[in-house]
């Protein structure tokens, strides 16, 4: 019988891989909670039709990446291919609309897409949503948290920002009018993905990958030139915040976002160390989603940030900090007796050393066997038991990483050197 395999694209995080999601995650929740985010924490499967009406029926996503089924009572439910529909939801569903909101979310989406570096069918996203503050100063601070959060990863030289406005729906609406009208005179040299959104979502081909595509695209008409007046003037203003901040960024004519809720404001952080995975945080302004699921008028920006792919840009610039090794203290004990007596001088250790990595040998074996265990941990020491250590009331600490001597040291002594010996 073949053994039973994880689903494509859905993968294990291993204990050696999990220290770098746990500092980054860490990095961003204190971040986050110094500019007043709160978390929410939503529910990872949704009722289909909250995807349908928010991100557009004819977006990729809808129309074929969501996990889609039908449970018991014949409800159509969808597993959350991204988090800010889910979030819209619970700010309306639990009143929480009456005053400006800061609403940080962390976990697992899924889309059905072809699994490669950087891009999986179950990946993690942290997500920050800002409600009811219409004017450009939030989309600013959201930007500006961002470019801390990279300068406290020390990734700031390893990404860049680029900006765009939309506009509204009604000027957005004209330019789309406009790009069709341009590009089906031009239909047949349109590469395959591109003469598909033509006809469902044709601001999409403004961000296709094909060279060809984006050549055509250099007569094409501009979408500032459709751009409402508030639109040009909120962009303007952010763009102003962001220079007196000192923030550099490009203005990309072409970004547009493949959600069919954003308005005004999109932007990326993009990055040229991750191959075509090059996004690693995208957002922009949604003002009217929150009317649209039901809600009251309510103005809302947000971002999202792939944990898969900012792990990977760590590991690319050798800038996480993992653990580097499984333990700080190795402990070894030879037979039954020796263990008991390990175990328990062990535990009030653990009490003096709270930030030290203690791992105990467990399972038997001889001395030979445990000490190579030590050295292979990457432990700084290693405390020995055995038959004259027990009988002592001892411990022989010795020193796995450099040249220094064994000791022998009383147990009722044992916090206080090691402690001195890992400072």
């Amino acid at each position: 019988m073949s053994n039973i395999r994880a689903i494509r694209g859905m993968n294990d995080i291993l204990p050696d891989e999990t220290p770098s999601w746990q500092a980054l995650e860490q990095s961003v929740r204190s971040l986050l909670s110094s500019y007043g985010y709160g978390e929410i924490r939503l529910p990872i499967v949704e009722r289909t039709e909250l995807f349908k009406r928010s991100i557009g029926e004819v977006t990729d996503i809808v129309e074929k990446e969501m996990y889609t089924f039908d449970d018991r009572n014949a409800e159509s439910l969808t597993l959350r291919p991204e988090g800010t529909a889910g979030c819209v939801r619970a700010v309306i569903q639990q009143g929480l609309l009456g005053t400006p909101q800061r609403l940080w979310y962390s976990g697992p989406m899924f889309r059905y897409e072809r699994p490669q570096k950087g891009r999986q069918r179950q990946f993690h996203q942290i997500g920050v949503e800002a409600f009811g503050i219409a004017s450009p100063d939030i989309d600013a601070e959201l930007i500006l948290l961002t470019a801390r959060l990279w300068r406290s990863l020390g990734l700031a030289d390893s990404v860049e920002l680029e900006l765009n406005t939309i506009g509204n729906s009604a000027s957005r609406q004209a330019y789309r009018e406009a790009l069709v009208a341009y590009l089906q005179q031009r239909e047949e040299q349109l590469d395959e993905d591109s003469q598909r959104r033509l006809h469902s979502n044709p601001l999409r081909i403004l961000d296709s990958k094909n060279p060809a595509t984006q050549a055509l695209l250099n007569d094409a008409p501009a979408l500032s030139d459709y751009l409402d007046d508030e639109s040009k003037q909120d962009f303007s203003s952010l763009c102003g915040f962001l220079d007196a901040a000192g923030l550099s960024y490009r203005v990309n004519p072409r970004l547009v976002r493949g959600l069919d809720y954003y308005n005004k404001t999109v932007f990326e952080w993009v990055t040229d160390r991750l191959g075509a995975q090059g996004t690693v945080c995208a957002g922009g302004r949604y003002d009217g989603l929150v009317e649209q699921l039901g809600g009251k008028a309510t103005p809302g920006i947000g971002f999202a940030m792939g944990m898969e792919r900012l792990v990977l840009l760590l590991s690319e610039v050798a800038q996480s900090q993992p653990a580097s090794s499984a333990a700080d203290i190795y402990v070894v004990a030879a037979g039954d007796e020796a263990t008991r007596v390990a175990l328990a001088a062990v535990e009030p250790l653990r009490d003096a050393l709270p930030k030290h990595r203690i791992v105990q040998h467990l399972g038997g074996g001889s001395f030979k066997s445990q000490l190579k265990k030590a050295d292979k941990s990457g432990a700084e020491l290693a405390l020995i038991w055995g038959d004259d250590e027990v009988l002592a009331g001892n411990c022989t600490v010795k020193f796995l990483r450099t040249a220094g001597d064994q000791h022998t040291v009383a147990v009722a002594e044992l916090a206080a050197f090691v402690s001195a010996a890992l400072a």
